[in-house]
């Protein structure tokens, strides 16, 4: 299929023009102020003013699959995805069994292979055994190498040292690392459960998985990282004082430290744990609005690289067992672009500045080959956004096989409207087409 987009606001590279966009074969063939069709096969789609921008390459997901198939799958996930103008993702090791076998990487990716909206990549999981299998890691098809240094599930929690500098010295790939210190964390869980007992309030989260608990792990990834020369970027920063760790000044493709900031810690607080209980309990703990405020200054001032989700979908039933039983994670692709973007009608991010953070940025962190950008040569990736069509999150619109959100009841001024994956459109105003053209992701190193 070839399509013409027309009349589009196209944002790149800190830009806005208007203009025209070619797609043909999988690619963007052409780009310009104003473009004829050339065939009768062109398919033509008004984009009527509205922003046309990369798709957001969401480095942190969680699929379930396979293993925790109630909760979601590669296809009900990346389906949820490209709705929310998501069309690339990074899947976490942590399921059932574990990616932290080369076996079982390659079993994931035919997984993926059997149908996914989205394109695809799998981070390997380092654990405190399994060097052996880090150091067979091919870095043209692993985005990077998760390391769990808080609570995970299984193993796959690294609290060695000495395995853990062998991995920084050893990775032959960006490590990315989940940063909240274990020893704080259960010191502070053994206060509550004295305090009290089995009816922990969810507002003890925070003070549980503390600040402290966060910088201290940072801190210590970080310190090994330059004493080892590692690459390291580190996951869902959560804490204004973990920001004094981040160099705000270099470019991104001068620094060897990087970080990540995911949506769910930009839009709620300790302050939101009355209305929504557990349902926003994640790992690390949504904090302060303090902290919320000085992770938004940090995403502006360049401390933090990228927007991610952590997308982590649990069942409702298992979200509303008590404290210390419900588990922590939350649904948030399909609605993570409209959130940022009511950032933009705040004044408080600029269109460019979303599209820079959850796309150009992850591109280039990860070096994913020919994505990321509106430029010709590249894959058509493109997702047109509709910045004044309001919308609420409720039953009737959600896509995860969770079947909730932490959003419901929101509503957003902005919508996606189409979303293209590899020149096909899969989404068009909430309605999916039969394709599942996603593709493995491909690393340029």
């Amino acid at each position: 299929m070839v399509y013409l987009i027309k009349h589009a606001k196209i944002v790149n590279e800190g830009k806005i023009t208007e203009g025209d966009v070619l797609i043909e074969d999988h690619i963007i063939k052409e780009i310009n102020s104003s473009i004829s069709v050339k065939s009768s096969e062109t398919k033509v789609i008004d984009a009527e003013g509205n922003y046309l921008i990369p798709g957001m390459i969401d480095d942190q997901v969680h699929f379930r699959e396979p293993g925790l198939t109630h909760k979601e799958t590669i296809l009900t996930g990346s389906k949820a995805a490209v709705s929310g103008g998501i069309t690339s993702f990074f899947e976490m090791p942590n399921t059932n069994p574990q990616t932290t076998t080369q076996e079982k990487f390659q079993e994931k990716i035919e997984l993926a292979q059997k149908g996914s909206f989205a394109n695809y990549a799998f981070m390997f999981g380092g654990t405190n055994d399994n060097l052996e299998e880090i150091k067979k890691i091919d870095p043209q098809t692993t985005p990077a190498l998760k390391l769990f240094l808080g609570s995970s599930t299984g193993n796959m929690l690294v609290d060695d040292e000495k395995v853990l500098k062998e991995i920084f010295e050893n990775s032959p790939i960006i490590i990315s690392a989940h940063c909240e210190d274990e020893a704080t964390i259960k010191a502070n869980l053994d206060k509550a459960i004295e305090e009290f007992g089995e009816e922990i309030p969810i507002g003890q989260h925070p003070k549980i998985r503390s600040a402290e608990a966060c910088y201290l792990s940072s801190s210590k990834a970080i310190k090994l990282a330059e004493e080892t020369g590692a690459r390291l970027h580190v996951f869902h920063l959560s804490t204004a004082k973990e920001m004094r760790l981040f160099n705000g000044k270099k470019k991104l493709e001068n620094k060897k430290i990087t970080a990540e900031v995911c949506v769910h810690h930009l839009w709620f607080s300790d302050e939101d744990y009355d209305e929504k209980g557990t349902l926003i309990k994640w790992n690390p703990a949504v904090k302060s609005a303090q902290d919320r405020q000085a992770l938004l200054e940090a995403l502006k001032n360049n401390k933090i690289d990228v927007i991610a989700t952590d997308h982590a979908p649990h069942t409702l039933e298992e979200k509303q067992n008590t404290y210390t039983k419900a588990p922590s994670g939350g649904p948030l692709v399909q609605h993570a672009l409209p959130a940022l973007f009511e950032y933009y009608h705040q004044g408080v991010l600029s269109v460019e500045q979303i599209v820079e953070k959850t796309s150009h940025n992850p591109a280039k962190l990860f070096d994913v080959e020919k994505r990321g950008f509106i430029k010709e040569g590249y894959f058509a990736d493109l997702v047109l956004v509709n910045l004044n069509s309001p919308w609420t999150v409720n039953q009737s619109n959600i896509f995860y096989k969770c079947g909730w959100s932490p959003f419901f009841g929101n509503t957003f001024k902005s919508r996606i409207t189409h979303t293209f994956v590899n020149g096909h459109l899969v989404y068009n105003n909430f309605k999916f087409s039969e394709e599942m053209p996603g593709q493995p992701l491909k690393f340029d190193r």
